[in-house]
């Protein structure tokens, strides 16, 4: 959006965040060090709001100042993977497959949308698409499998615009909007955390928006090519207000979040759920405590999630209809995976995994 651009183990991380609620009255330090944030030092200041968190010792980061980065020590170390000619621009989501392949986008209108591809861990990339409409905004990426991918540019002549590739990125065409409905005047997606566009399974999809009288989440289940909108219960009717974050576990739950970007402004009702593949959502009862822009899901648990924002991490364990805090500190993406690692990237370099008794 316009507006934005301007390891724990396995069983102590399920153990402890998963743990019903009702057995821990001392919170979920109760069971143990009590879980945080461990801060991996990156070496740089870049805001860091695009993270593709492969596994425990491998993740990527991307943000400003055209920043890529990679670590495939558990964040011992990173290497500046940064494209070529990137330098300037703001690389706000990035995909990446293993540690060798990502698929990285900048955002900005006209030519500064663009996307890169490498396939050998960041020695080389290649420049895959220059946005050629300068209508055109791309704010996010997400892929359904390591060949088949969608990215999504703010309303073009009244409808978001969706970028497809059936080939790992290497090609990209846009693709009919007969099957977009129509955008409220103001609407947009927020290049906040790399997921205002996210997938679960081989062709569902969701797109957060915001900006408009209300925020809504756009559906497809066939890979973008027709899609359905619904209201997501997060308050909106400001350019500065909507779902900056989704997450969905599988094709029918899911978790958004958002709230009032803007230093200093409440965000009540940041938080919502749908159990019906977003046809309809509902608030959380208790929902977290201030805006927040990156949500996930914890693997193999069914109700267990955290989000992340610049005023604190906040967890679920109750599928989102309740948050409470977790961890202070300010991040604006965040990502789990199969292995049960837990990664969170945001501002002055920050990065982290969640570990016992991190305090980051």
């Amino acid at each position: 959006m316009r507006l934005l651009a301007v390891g724990m183990c396995a069983a102590a991380l399920v153990g402890v965040l998963a743990a019903p609620a009702a057995a821990e009255p001392g919170g979920l330090a109760a069971f143990g060090a009590a879980p945080g944030w461990a801060l991996k030092d990156t070496g740089t200041d870049a805001r860091f709001r695009g993270l593709a968190a492969v596994n425990r010792s491998t993740a990527w980061v991307s943000g400003s100042q055209g920043k890529v980065l990679r670590t495939v020590d558990g964040g011992r170390t990173w290497g500046d993977v940064s494209p070529p000619g990137a330098a300037g621009l703001e690389l706000r989501d990035i995909e990446a497959f293993d540690a060798r392949r990502a698929v990285a986008l900048s955002i900005g209108e006209g030519e500064d949308s663009r996307v890169w591809r490498t396939e050998d861990g960041g020695a080389g990339w290649t420049e895959a698409f220059r946005n050629p409409d300068p209508k055109a905004f791309y704010d996010c990426l997400t892929f359904f499998d390591p060949a088949h991918g969608l990215a999504v540019s703010d309303p073009v002549d009244g409808k978001f615009r969706i970028l497809s590739t059936a080939d790992g990125g290497r090609s990209w065409r846009v693709l009919p909007s007969a099957g977009m409905p129509d955008a409220l005047p103001g609407e947009a997606g927020f290049a906040a955390s790399g997921q205002c566009l996210v997938s679960a399974g081989p062709a569902d999809v969701w797109l957060a928006t915001g900006g408009g009288a209300s925020a809504r989440v756009l559906h497809s289940a066939d890979r973008g090519l027709t899609w359905s909108a619904a209201d997501s219960a997060v308050p909106a009717g400001d350019p500065a207000k909507g779902v900056f974050g989704l997450a969905f576990r599988d094709r029918a739950h899911g978790l958004a979040v958002g709230g009032d970007y803007r230093t200093g402004q409440a965000s009540p009702r940041a938080g919502a759920v749908s159990a019906d593949a977003g046809r309809t959502w509902r608030p959380s009862d208790a929902p977290p405590p201030g805006y927040r822009s990156g949500v996930a899901w914890v693997p193999y648990t069914r109700t267990v999630a955290l989000a992340v924002g610049p005023t604190g991490t906040d967890v679920t364990l109750d599928a989102g209809r309740s948050w409470r805090p977790l961890a202070p500190g300010s991040f604006d993406t965040v990502d789990c995976t199969a292995d049960l690692a837990c990664w969170a990237a945001g501002e002055k370099g920050r990065v982290a995994r969640l570990e016992p008794g991190g305090r980051g």
